[in-house]
């Protein structure tokens, strides 16, 4: 009876003061990304597909579109390779259409991948759309530490605030389906066609 006294008090002040061993949660629908900063591509078209400009690093929501779809991958993980030529036609779809084109952008995250992996990926796979490297899980973790491939959307707002509007491990079920998923949630299609 003392040891299970002991246990529920130590539970209640890991609860209280924040366990060391609590795990971060992925962004859920109607929520925002938690802080953190990309490196500015050097690729000239890149950074004209995200409108940016200048060097140095910037946040998600400053990406000039509508809604943002982020792919967490990693070069290992046999589900994102598998994923990524449907990825690249979701890009094709996109961009192809004059009413998703300049609306929503797409990025991708290489969890534990080092530049050179990010670059093996694209590469490998001819990834079409901006990869960005997270080597030391910083941003990984941020995000909870998720499984890969991982997939968020967030709508941008005219002020530049933001909203998840799809989290996701996995289900990548095709381009159009998946084209329909995130018109449906941003409100840009009509009944998910574009």
């Amino acid at each position: 009876m003392k040891r299970i006294l002991i246990f529920f008090a130590l539970s209640v002040i890991l609860v209280l003061n924040g366990s060391p061993f609590a795990a971060t949660l992925p962004p859920v629908k109607g929520s925002t990304l938690p802080a953190f900063s990309l490196p500015i591509p050097k690729n000239a078209s890149e950074k004209t597909y995200l409108g940016l400009s200048g060097d140095g690093s910037f946040k998600v929501p400053q990406i000039k579109a509508e809604v943002v779809l982020i792919e967490l991958f990693s070069l290992y993980c046999p589900y994102c390779q598998s994923s990524a030529p449907g990825l690249n036609e979701l890009y094709q779809l996109i961009e192809n259409n004059p009413e998703t084109k300049g609306k929503i952008k797409m990025i991708g995250i290489g969890a534990g991948n080092s530049a050179f992996e990010v670059e093996t990926f694209r590469k490998t796979y001819g990834v079409v759309f901006p990869l960005f490297p997270d080597k030391d899980f910083a941003i990984h973790k941020a995000l909870g530490d998720v499984r890969t491939p991982y997939f968020i959307a967030i709508k941008i707002k005219t002020d530049r605030t933001h909203e998840v509007i799809h989290s996701e491990l996995g289900g990548f079920a095709g381009a159009q389906a998946y084209l329909e998923v995130i018109l449906k949630a941003s409100g840009l299609g009509q009944g998910g066609k574009p």
